[in-house]
């Protein structure tokens, strides 16, 4: 870890991870939740999608839309989790600018708040993205003298959209804008946007070392700044080690492994080298030192982005909960909370 990866996000506040579908990017948000409420801070992992994805990583019930304690973090910190939902965000929303009161009710019984969560262009991902804001931007009210104050949080971690809808999600507050030229909506969300896009804010991008998720990655990356939000960080997840060192490897791509060697190897191993055990050991390796190759390639492309990386390893079993608290050591280690 560098002293500059080190101080690198100081002053977020809010990190909003995205990536391309079935990279881990729900994976990683969790353990990047884990990392940064060590120590003894308080984390909000917040959810958007309804895909339940935060509860399955950490193995928690469901989450709701009230803020929940899902996870003890090293040193004492805590991690909270939410799960967004429109139509609660929706009432919520107009009794605080509106005071509407038993009137939301109302409407929600004919049908408007379904419309409007569903069908109006925008509203949705404006009631969403406005919901996380508040837990970024909310202060504690000294007059308050209830048993649930608000909870304050020393971060808050997004489990955003994937890479391929995520700026038009973390923009339609613009949009919105835009439409309503003064009064509360207007108001907030100048306010929202004003927040993605300061120092305040980074998206982190989560990838594979695969074709695809890269070029998802390196587009995202082009895409975000020019749409005027923080860079963050470069995930690689799920990082594979090679088991054999380069000349090896380069052998193996080239058909020049020495099946003589191979053969005794596996004869003072007590293996009996049968010539179709040989020969399905050569092809596994040459297609071991493929796949090296081709991850080699993409890492040289996500470096060419300038963008800090970090790496975590493939687990061949799988990530449980006790997985992520490791992937969550090893981003602390790494620099990136």
């Amino acid at each position: 870890m560098s002293p500059g990866q080190a101080a690198e996000w100081d002053g977020v506040r809010l990190h909003v991870v995205t990536g391309k579908g079935g990279t881990g990017k729900t994976t990683v948000a969790a353990a990047l939740a884990l990392a940064l409420a060590a120590g003894g801070r308080r984390v909000l992992l917040a959810e958007v999608e309804g895909r339940q994805g935060i509860s399955q990583v950490l193995d928690v019930p469901p989450l709701s839309d009230k803020e929940s304690r899902v996870a003890h973090a090293a040193g004492g910190g805590e991690v909270w989790g939410l799960a967004v939902d429109a139509k609660a965000a929706l009432l919520e929303y107009l009794q605080l600018f509106y005071k509407l009161g038993r009137a939301g009710g109302v409407l929600e019984r004919f049908g408007a708040i379904d419309f409007a969560t569903t069908i109006a262009p925008g509203v949705r991902d404006v009631l969403l993205i406005g919901k996380v804001y508040e837990a970024v931007r909310r202060r504690r009210d000294p007059k308050s003298k209830g048993p649930n104050p608000a909870r304050l949080y020393d971060a808050v971690v997004l489990d955003a959209p994937p890479t391929g809808r995520v700026v038009r999600f973390l923009g339609v507050n613009e949009e919105v804008a835009g439409l309503a030229r003064v009064g509360p909506i207007r108001s907030q969300a100048d306010s929202i946007t004003a927040l993605l896009r300061s120092r305040q804010a980074a998206v982190h991008i989560v990838t594979l070392l695969e074709e695809m998720p890269v070029q998802e990655t390196v587009d995202a990356a082009a895409e975000l700044p020019t749409a005027g939000f923080n860079r963050g960080a470069v995930v690689v997840n799920q990082v594979r080690e090679a088991d054999l060192d380069e000349t090896a490897l380069d052998a193996a791509r080239s058909g020049g492994l020495d099946s003589d060697a191979v053969a005794d190897d596996l004869t003072a191993a007590g293996v009996k080298a049968r010539p179709a055990l040989l020969r399905g050991l050569l092809e596994e390796t040459a297609e071991h030192a493929a796949r090296i190759a081709l991850e080699q390639a993409q890492a040289e492309r996500l470096e060419g982005l300038g963008r800090t990386l970090y790496r975590l390893p493939l687990m061949p079993e799988g990530v449980d909960a006790g997985g992520v608290r490791v992937l969550a050591r090893l981003l602390t280690e790494q620099g990136m909370a």
